[in-house]
């Protein structure tokens, strides 16, 4: 899954996002989603979430365990 659809993201869901400076390079950093801050229900660069420890990104991939 690749974090573009809105109803398939979740609070508590792992997810490995892109920050805002990490845009360039592509880097990706994994956290546990605690706040959706896209309202749309599809975004094409990925739904933008709010990780527990306070980062903010877009979501490009959903880690399934």
């Amino acid at each position: 899954m690749d974090g573009q659809k809105r109803n398939e993201i979740h609070s508590g869901l792992t997810v490995k996002i892109v920050l805002k400076q990490d845009q360039r390079t592509g880097k990706l950093t994994t956290g546990i989603v605690k706040d959706i801050l896209t309202n749309s229900p599809t975004h094409p660069h990925g739904i933008k979430v709010r990780l527990t420890d306070g980062q903010v990104g877009r979501v490009k991939e959903i880690v399934i365990e």
